[in-house]
């Protein structure tokens, strides 16, 4: 009789949660659709965004980050969760960011719902920290690219500006407002 314990079967902790996560957004996808599937996942990854806007800032004894450190922690925590994220550039209107893989792997690819943990993590870190933020998902890797460029503007667009490059969802520091959603009503994936 062959033994189960200890046989090769390729089965580990890292591969299993992204496949969950992958069959999970595919199972949204397809039953609500995916302008549906990105607004119940952007709902979970708020909670995330807050969660570690409250490690980094606790760990760093700071009420609130800068600019510099909002940057510095987007990319740490990608760092960390196996994204390979880095900083392309930032001023005083936007934070770009790049992105040679996912923390999803391979599995991310024709799910991007999921790109809403990235979107939401993002947007919230940054509007809570600095007030405002619009992120928009340029590449993703979900959508086929070979890498990501997330753009993080952090100046709000004024309301005649109809360029088609205007786009992605927005985030405000409600952090002193009751009954007001710091997560966008679920809409197009931006991109």
């Amino acid at each position: 009789m062959e033994r189960v314990v200890g046989t090769e079967v390729g089965v580990e902790r890292d591969a299993f949660m992204q496949t969950l996560l992958r069959e999970l957004a595919s199972s949204l996808e397809s039953v609500v659709g995916l302008q549906e599937a990105s607004g119940y996942i952007s709902l979970v990854s708020q909670t995330v965004g807050l969660q570690i806007n409250d490690a980094y800032t606790r760990a760093l004894s700071l009420e609130k980050l800068s600019r510099e450190q909002v940057a510095e922690v987007m990319v740490d925590f990608k760092q960390r969760i196996g994204g390979d994220f880095f900083l392309i550039e930032h001023d005083e209107e936007k934070i770009v960011l790049g992105s040679r893989s996912c923390p999803f792997g391979e599995n991310v690819r024709g799910r991007e719902s999921l790109c809403m943990l990235t979107s939401n993590m993002f947007g919230t870190l940054a509007a809570r920290n600095l007030g405002y933020a619009r992120v928009d998902l340029q590449e993703t890797i979900a959508r086929g690219s070979a890498g990501c460029r997330v753009v993080v503007h952090l100046v709000p667009r004024p309301e005649e500006d109809d360029e088609p490059s205007a786009v992605g969802r927005e985030y405000f520091d409600d952090s002193g407002l009751t009954g007001r959603s710091h997560v966008p009503v679920p809409g197009p994936v931006a991109g």
